[in-house]
């Protein structure tokens, strides 16, 4: 329980609206970073080596864990997502290892991310990101390359269709709107 309020706070910490530089104007994120630099990596490299720390105990993190590590990495900060997105891996690595393959995880993060994506989070860069970092570690391991580039595949469409329907909701062209929709179904 420990752990787990430890990363439930810290995730909490980072994804706190006055810490969401990009929301300032330039002098005042300047300022900001000048006085007290990005908070946002420290914290992220912080949980990402408190995960790496969990040994077994990590399996009883998974699925729990997946929304606020998702939330995290969908924060628009390029090197907590690339220092953070390995935190996937791990749990499906970790699930894998378990059970042979790692349902509750992927089941948890495509329901995640549709309601992330909603809320406004994410963005091409993050699917990039996202994508390549995944598929890289995949292809280092030989048992989750195969399964490990379907899911990546998987997650990839999902979100380009997510942000296609994001985009277009308020747009007056209705047929594409109509398009969309009909695609991320």
């Amino acid at each position: 329980q420990l752990w787990n309020n430890y990363f439930h706070l810290a995730v909490a910490f980072l994804t706190q609206d006055s810490l969401q530089l990009e929301n300032f104007s330039p002098a005042k994120r300047n300022s900001i970073l000048a006085k007290y630099g990005d908070m946002r990596a420290t914290i992220g490299a912080s949980i990402r080596d408190m995960w790496y720390s969990l040994g077994q105990r990590k399996i009883e993190f998974i699925p729990g864990m997946v929304g606020p590590i998702l939330e995290m990495t969908l924060v628009p900060e390029l090197e907590l997502r690339k220092s953070t997105i390995p935190i996937f891996f791990d749990m499906m690595l970790c699930e894998h290892r378990l059970s042979g393959a790692f349902s509750r995880f992927e089941d948890e993060i495509l329901r995640r991310l549709d309601s992330e994506v909603e809320g406004g989070r994410g963005d091409e860069q993050y699917m990039q990101l996202f994508k390549s970092i995944l598929l890289s570690c995949c292809q280092s391991h030989p048992e989750l390359a195969k399964p490990g580039e379907d899911f990546v595949r998987l997650v990839s469409e999902l979100l380009e269709r997510l942000l296609d329907y994001r985009a277009v909701m308020n747009d007056e062209n209705k047929t594409y709107s109509m398009s969309c929709t009909v695609n991320l179904l």
